[in-house]
């Protein structure tokens, strides 16, 4: 097919994009700086440069197209709200689809996004799907949780590092997935017509508390963990403070998404009708213990390499 991938620079879009490229399919990336977008074009993808907020650049990037699978979501590095990109942009790049004729649609969400109104993200992400749901397209809605990459910098190296670990609220079950493995559902709803106008939960093989985590990290590691537990109410405080200044909004919508993650009601679903309907094996999806030690694995081989590399240097450099 024609695939259109929106947010392909990101950790999950990238991703989308090498898996669509495997399985045969003419992948289109729109992005807003194509130049640093260049790894995807030597991969085999086809760039064209758009923004979510301008219309015009959305029908130059659906022309031609069959599908679209949408991985875009504002970065906690954007300057503008959340509402800018996830809500204003969204509707612009669903009218586009009508007007393009590309009926297909993969769209990411979150799990539970409907019970967290008060979470500026889930509250949006919520509203897209009842739009989604009320429209003429072909949609597939893929409700994730938190992908295992963003636990490198939270937990991992400050773990590797002898860096304290922060953390907070109540601890929270949540069910990770590799972006590799999240990717696999995404593409594989383009060939699997039984998947459209649903919506589906896209989570891990288990939930993990972040005290779990933080263990599997030392174990690895072989390193101990500092863990500082952030009280919630100075959350609230500093979320209410940046709150009142319009440059940092973005930054009190991501500190309300603590609720979520800092709540205690687990992020987690089952995942076998999941499976049954994407055709895929739930025995190739990664889980969170392989994957730490692998990444764990393969840091530390590195460090012992450049330590052998330093040796042989300082020998090269005695008089005899």
């Amino acid at each position: 097919m024609q695939v259109l991938v929106i947010g392909a620079t990101g950790t999950l879009g990238r991703q989308i994009v090498r898996r669509a490229l495997d399985a045969g399919h003419s992948v289109r990336c729109m992005v807003r700086t194509p130049r640093k977008a260049s790894f995807l074009q030597e991969w085999g993808a086809e760039l064209t440069r758009g923004d979510l907020l301008e219309p015009a650049s959305l029908d130059y990037a659906l022309e031609g197209q069959e599908a679209l699978i949408d991985a875009a979501t504002a970065r906690a590095t954007d300057s503008g709200s959340t509402y800018v990109v996830d809500w204003s942009g969204k509707q612009n790049l669903f009218a586009a689809c009508q007007r393009a004729g590309v009926h297909r649609v993969v769209f990411h969400s979150l799990l539970d996004a409907e019970l967290h109104p008060n979470v500026p993200l889930m509250a949006i992400k919520a509203c897209t799907e009842q739009w989604l749901m009320a429209s003429d397209l072909d949609y597939t809605i893929l409700r994730g949780a938190a992908f295992m990459q963003g636990l490198i910098s939270q937990f991992a190296i400050p773990v590797l590092e002898s860096q304290t670990v922060w953390v907070s609220g109540a601890p929270t079950p949540i069910a990770y997935m590799n972006s590799q493995d999240a990717a696999r559902f995404a593409v594989a709803a383009l060939s699997r017509p039984q998947t459209g106008r649903q919506a589906f939960p896209m989570v891990g093989p288990r939930a993990w508390t972040t005290g779990e985590i933080t263990q599997l990290c030392e174990k690895y590691s072989n390193r101990s963990a500092r863990v500082f537990r952030v009280p919630p109410q100075l959350l609230k405080l500093m979320q209410g403070a940046a709150g009142f200044f319009e440059a940092s909004l973005n930054v009190a919508e991501r500190l309300a998404f603590a609720e979520v993650v800092g709540g205690g009601r687990p992020l987690d679903a089952s995942m076998e009708s999941t499976y049954a309907s994407f055709g895929l094996d739930p025995a190739e999806t990664t889980s969170l213990p392989d994957y730490l030690k692998e990444y764990y694995d393969t840091i530390l081989r590195r460090l012992r390499e450049m330590d052998a590399d330093l040796d042989k240097d300082a020998k090269k450099k005695l008089p005899f």
